[in-house]
């Protein structure tokens, strides 16, 4: 829910009549510099019988180095309600309309059942929009029975500069 009305206040409804060649393509890399700010992000956890935090507070920073390309760093509240921190880069080759699709590769901490807390890989499918002023982020967090709520995450972002 929080995902849909996340796109309909963005105004990115498809158009009417869409070709499929004109709506997938791989993007052209350019060299950008852009650093984007966020405050955490909002959770759709798969399990919902469970009490998982949804609302993963914190701060984060991502800079696009280029269209297709970025590095990010954060720390956050996580769905067990313990506090993360991630490092990892973006690489999102193809566009989908407005959109960029592909993944953020990186390592997290803070994860009490994974790896005792400390830090582990992860790859993250991420679907991608980018205004001028304002972005999000919709990540596809796989579930890992036991050490990793799956989810699907929102990452609302402001550009800085």
């Amino acid at each position: 829910m929080v995902i849909a009305a996340s796109f309909s206040i963005l105004g990115l409804g498809a158009p009417a009549k869409t070709c499929a060649s004109d709506l997938f393509s791989i993007a052209k890399h350019e060299t950008k510099s852009e650093l984007w700010l966020n405050p955490g992000m909002l959770s759709y956890h798969f399990e919902r019988e469970r009490s998982f935090n949804s609302r993963n507070v914190g701060f984060g920073a991502e800079y696009r180095y280029s269209s297709i390309a970025s590095v990010t760093l954060g720390t956050y509240r996580n769905s067990y309600h313990e506090s993360s921190n991630y490092i990892g880069a973006y690489w999102q080759p193809i566009q989908v309309g407005v959109f960029k699709l592909g993944a953020v590769a990186g390592v997290f901490n803070g994860y009490s059942k994974t790896n005792d807390g400390g830090w582990f890989p992860a790859i993250i499918p991420a679907l991608t929009y980018e205004g001028d002023l304002f972005g999000v982020n919709l990540l596809m967090v796989p579930s890992i029975p036991d050490k990793v709520a799956g989810s699907l995450s929102v990452q609302f972002k402001f550009k800085a500069f």
